[in-house]
């Protein structure tokens, strides 16, 4: 939904808390990676009788995303692959129960978290972009040092940069980004954010480090902007501590209204862009895989967002829900200082 300047400035104030920003409005630079790839599928699996009917299931229903050279590599094999169009990605197994995941260099973006019975837990859309012509439609997407619009670009600029490899085992990988020419052109800071994934034998963990290595303090936004599969939004609920906490639905009124959430199961039947602060305790469960995945944010991750754009098929709405882990308040950093996001997926029975 697009919307004027004086309603992004409308949603900001009624939910912020503070008035300070450090952001700079530079026009910004849109140079990319150049690289043509196909789309990791949302649904192979270890075995290909698994794949086969998996991917006959998402045919019949539009599909989530093409299958790629991710699909055909062996997903009990862990290591560092590269896509048919040239990005690069890390595959995590782990070697007790088969549990794997898969993160792409492009933006730091985790695209699949599947469990020791090959369940897909991480969506990708099917209009998703893999070339690097633009961010990656899905995933745990980064949203950093922006949240949403504001004086830099949407979201920020965090997941549609190259993060370099740190420390990589079959069963976790850490991630870097730092300044560059592109970054410092739209926010020059001395910030080095670092992004680890770990890989349990029953959940994924991801911990966003952020640090100020300059002297000058200064503010931002963080998200992982979460795309989560679901059997069908029929299915969904999504549970937590939502019953009686104000939230802001984006979709309504003149740029947003406040308003209080009266039930204690979320079910999706219409469009949804809403915040809900100081909620971060989301489960989902989907009665069509007999599963259901906690979103567990230890630390950072006060807020939660929860989006869908009902009816559009192009999207394949009704075959995820993002539920996002936000730091929607800035954060003011003071140099030499650090702050952290901490987030797990934890999937169990229902």
């Amino acid at each position: 939904m697009k919307r004027s300047a004086a309603a992004t400035l409308n949603l900001f104030c009624l939910l912020s808390t503070s008035s300070t920003s450090a952001f700079v409005v530079v026009a910004p630079n849109m140079a990319y990676i150049a690289a043509t790839s196909s789309n990791t599928a949302l649904f192979d699996s270890r075995h290909r009788q698994k794949v086969a009917s998996r991917t006959a299931w998402l045919e019949a229903r539009g599909g989530m995303a093409g299958s790629s050279s991710a699909e055909a590599t062996t997903a009990a094999e862990a290591g560092t692959f590269t896509n048919d169009g040239g990005l690069e990605f890390v595959r995590l197994v782990h070697p007790d129960s088969g549990a794997s995941s898969e993160i792409y260099l492009f933006g730091g973006c985790v695209t699949s978290f599947k469990d020791g019975d090959g369940t897909e837990f991480i969506a990708v859309r099917p209009d998703a972009k893999m070339d690097g012509s633009k961010p990656i439609s899905g995933g745990l997407s980064h949203c950093w040092p922006q949240f949403g619009p504001g004086a830099i670009q949407q979201h920020g600029f965090a997941r549609n940069v190259m993060w370099t490899v740190e420390e990589r085992t079959d069963t976790s990988v850490t991630l870097q980004m730092a300044p560059s020419d592109y970054t410092k052109a739209m926010w020059d800071k001395e910030f080095f954010c670092t992004f680890k994934v770990d890989l349990e034998s029953d959940q994924l963990n991801t911990n966003l480090l952020v640090e100020n290595k300059g002297g000058e303090a200064f503010d931002f936004q963080a998200a992982l902007h979460s795309y989560f599969t679901v059997s069908s939004l029929d299915s969904l609920e999504v549970t937590g501590s939502f019953a009686g906490k104000e939230f802001l639905n984006k979709l309504a009124g003149d740029g947003g209204e406040m308003q209080t959430e009266e039930r204690e199961v979320i079910t999706i039947t219409e469009e949804y862009d809403r915040v809900y602060k100081q909620v971060n305790d989301p489960v989902l469960k989907d009665a069509g895989t007999g599963k259901m995945l906690a979103v567990l944010n230890e630390a950072g991750w006060e807020d939660t967002v929860l989006w869908n754009p009902y009816g559009n098929e192009g999207m394949g709405y009704n075959n995820f829900v993002c539920v996002e882990s936000v730091k929607f308040d800035p954060v003011t950093l003071d140099g030499g200082a650090s702050w952290e996001g901490k987030m797990s997926l934890k999937p169990s029975a229902m």
